[in-house]
């Protein structure tokens, strides 16, 4: 009994430390095929599209939504104080420092990191990629770069309109239906916040962005298994990214804030 579960621990261990080096492997060759040429720039232009513009409905709704909801909660507490004038001000700093970025980021994990591991599945188990390799076409500067640079590029660009659109959120509640004054919500939504802070929520989601694509396209390019494993490509991809969001939001808090 003793002995299943360590040899089942053991291999755990084992599986994880393979799948990490491999895709500490996958990324390092990703970034250096940067710099490589040719350089496909229609490819990264329909990237830019399907990651960025694409996008921006869902960016809209959630961030629209979630502000609001935040507003209604931030409201509802600084109203059993006396203190309603301190809600825009910590509506401010959560949607510029938290919010935006993070949820973005979610969102894009579940939008675009689950199309590039899908699309990128579909190729391999239909044997796309290795018709690539036989054509002498790296398949990571083909099918990686051009998503990673698009990721890296549109998540801040989605960030920075996370903000503006969480600031329509917050004022929408705030002043169009708890009648607070127009003048002092606009003041106090920023009385708070600085340039640094909006460099912060701008580098968390440059990083986002590269968790994204780095885990969609490399859980794309190793599935195995035919429709099921492509099935398969997207779910692990969403929680692994999701997960490192997170991850990387509390990291990024701590050192960034310092």
């Amino acid at each position: 009994m003793l002995q299943s579960l360590l040899e089942r621990i053991g291999t755990s261990i084992l599986e994880f430390s393979t799948q990490a080096g491999d895709f500490v492997t996958v990324s390092g060759h990703t970034f250096v095929c940067i710099l490589k040429r040719p350089f496909d720039g229609r490819n990264l232009l329909r990237q830019l599209q399907a990651v960025g513009v694409n996008s921006i409905p869902v960016v809209v709704l959630t961030s629209l939504a979630v502000s609001m909801v935040f507003a209604v909660q931030l409201s509802y507490g600084f109203k059993q104080f006396q203190a309603e004038g301190l809600a825009a001000q910590v509506e401010g700093v959560a949607v510029v420092r938290e919010l935006a970025p993070v949820i973005t980021g979610l969102m894009m994990a579940g939008r675009v990191g689950s199309a590039m591991a899908a699309e990128l599945g579909t190729m391999q188990v239909t044997e796309q990629i290795d018709a690539l390799e036989c054509l002498a076409t790296d398949p990571v500067h083909f099918l990686f770069v051009p998503r990673l640079l698009a990721a890296a590029v549109m998540l801040p660009l989605l960030t920075g309109f996370a903000v503006y659109v969480g600031d329509l959120g917050g004022y929408a509640l705030l002043v169009g239906v708890q009648g607070s004054s127009a003048w002092v919500y606009g003041h106090d939504f920023y009385k708070l916040l600085s340039g640094r802070d909006l460099s912060i929520a701008l580098t968390k989601a440059l990083v986002f962005g590269l968790i994204i694509a780095l885990v969609g396209c490399w859980r794309g390019y190793r599935t195995r298994g035919g429709a099921e494993g492509v099935g398969n490509a997207p779910t692990s991809s969403v929680v692994t990214s999701s997960l490192w969001i997170l991850i990387a939001d509390f990291f990024l808090t701590k050192l960034l804030l310092v």
